[in-house]
C-alpha cells in the first residue's frame, strides 16, 4: 500500500520527523487564513509530479485561486487530483535523500543517503553511483549509532548530526513499526532552523495488513474520503482477486508464473528498449482460473500495447494455463496482440491448446520479448 503524502507526513509528524506546516485543500474554500508564500502539491499515489507541472509555490490568494483549480482538473500517469497539500515555503540551504527499504538479493533492510537530494535517484545511481551511501541493517540490532555518523560524514550533515540522528533512528522506527517496505525522504532539507522533510513516501508491505487492520483502514478511509485512493480499475480488480499486481509507466503488459521469471522478463523488456506497463505473478500455482482472473487484471490497465506472457512450468502445468488463455480470449474481445513464452510441464499440449486461437508460443524468453517490444514499435 503506498500512502499519498499527506498521510506519510502524518505519520513522519507523529514520530518527531520535522514537516513543514500544512493543510489539505480540496476546493478554493480552504485557501482562507493561509499565510503565503505557500507551495500547493498536488496528492496522488504516484511519483513525477514535479515533472509533471504539479508542485507550485503561489504568493497571495488569486493565485492560488487559479493554480488550486488547474490542479485539481490534471490527471497524473491516469491518476486523477482531488486534493491538494499546501505547505508553508521553506527557505532551503541544501537538499538531501534518505531512505529505507528492502534489498530483496540481501534480504536486509537497507539505509541509503545523498548528499544528491531532490532530483531523481534512480538518475543519480545510473550516472554517479559513488554519491549514493548504502548501509545493510540487521534486524536484531537495529540502525546503529555507528552507521548514523557514517552516513551523516558522507553527506555532509555532521554540524547536524544530533538532529539527523533522531531523524533516521525514527525513520527506521516507522519502517519496523508499520512493516514498511519502503520509507524515504526526497528531499530532505537543511535549513537554518536545522532539518525537515520537504517530502514523504511510505510504501507498506500488503501481506502485513493483518497486523495493522485499524491502520491500512483508516489510511484506505482517508485516501477514499480525499479522493487520494488513485487506484486504477487493474488495481482495483488485483485486490479483489487477491493477485499480484504493480502498475508502471510502459505500454508492455507482462503476466508470468513466478516471480523470478516475473523480475527477469522486465530487465529484458528494458534491455530490448521497451518499458514494462505492470508487473504481474500468479505465485508459481498458476491454473486455467488464475490466468483467466490475470488477463482480466492486466488487460483492464489501458496503457497495455501487447501483452508479453511468461511460462515456464514446474508445478504450472502449461495446458491448464493455456486452457485459461483460450477459455478467456473466447469469451472477451481483446484488442492487442498477446505473445506467449511457454516451456515445462506440459508444454506440448499447451502449444496445441494455443494454436486453437491463433497463438503460436515460443519457448525462448528473449525472443519473446523482442517480438512483444516489436509490436509495440509497430503499433
Amino acid at each position: 500500500m503506498r500512502l499519498v503524502e499527506f498521510q506519510a507526513k502524518q505519520i513522519f509528524s507523529e514520530h518527531g520527523i520535522p514537516v513543514p506546516k500544512n493543510v489539505l485543500l480540496e476546493s478554493s474554500v480552504d485557501l482562507e487564513n493561509l499565510s503565503y508564500p505557500v507551495v500547493l502539491k498536488a496528492q496522488v499515489p504516484v511519483g513525477g509530479r514535479g515533472k509533471a507541472g504539479a508542485i507550485k509555490t503561489v504568493s497571495d490568494a488569486n493565485e492560488a485561486t487559479a493554480v488550486l483549480d488547474e490542479l485539481l482538473s490534471m490527471r497524473i500517469k491516469g491518476n486523477p487530483v482531488q486534493a491538494v497539500l499546501a505547505e508553508k515555503k521553506v527557505e532551503v540551504q541544501k537538499e538531501l535523500y534518505l531512505a529505507i527499504l528492502i534489498d530483496k538479493l540481501a534480504r536486509l533492510p537497507v539505509i541509503m543517503a545523498s548528499a544528491a537530494g531532490g532530483i531523481d535517484i534512480e538518475q543519480v545511481a545510473r550516472e554517479s553511483s559513488e554519491r549514493i551511501v548504502k548501509k545493510y541493517i540487521n534486524p536484531s540490532i537495529g540502525l546503529s549509532d555507528y552507521t548514523v555518523r557514517y552516513l551523516a560524514k558522507r553527506i555532509g550533515v555532521e554540524e547536524h548530526l544530533r538532529d539527523f540522528a533522531k531523524l533516521a533512528h525514527s525513520l527506521f522506527d516507522i519502517f519496523q513499526s508499520y512493516d514498511g517496505s519502503l520509507v524515504e525522504i526526497n528531499p530532505l532539507a537543511v535549513t537554518a532552523n536545522g532539518l525537515i522533510a520537504l517530502d514523504a513516501k511510505i510504501i507498506l508491505d500488503d501481506k502485513a495488513a493483518y497486523r495493522h487492520g485499524d491502520l491500512f483502514g483508516r489510511l484506505k478511509n482517508e485516501q477514499t474520503q480525499s479522493g487520494e485512493d488513485g487506484r486504477s480499475r487493474a488495481e482495483q480488480l488485483a485486490e479483489d482477486k487477491g493477485i499480484t499486481y504493480v502498475s508502471l509507466d510502459g505500454d508492455v503488459g507482462m503476466i508470468s508464473d513466478g516471480a523470478g521469471t516475473g523480475m527477469l522478463a522486465l530487465d529484458l523488456i528494458q534491455d530490448a528498449g521497451g518499458r514494462a506497463a505492470n508487473f504481474c505473478e500468479l505465485g508459481g500455482f498458476g491454473g486455467k482460473e488464475s490466468m483467466q482472473q490475470a488477463l482480466e487484471v492486466v488487460l483492464a490497465n489501458p496503457r497495455g500495447e501487447v501483452l508479453l506472457i511468461s511460462l515456464i512450468g514446474g508445478l504450472t502445468r502449461m495446458d491448464e494455463v493455456a486452457d485459461g488463455i483460450v477459455t478467456y480470449l473466447k469469451g472477451h474481445e481483446v484488442s492487442i496482440p498477446l505473445v506467449v513464452r511457454m516451456c515445462g510441464t506440459q508444454e506440448e499440449a499447451g502449444r496445441v491448446t494455443l494454436q486453437t486461437v491463433g497463438i503460436e508460443a515460443v519457448d525462448d524468453l528473449p525472443t519473446a520479448i523482442r517480438t512483444a517490444v516489436d509490436a509495440v514499435k509497430e503499433s
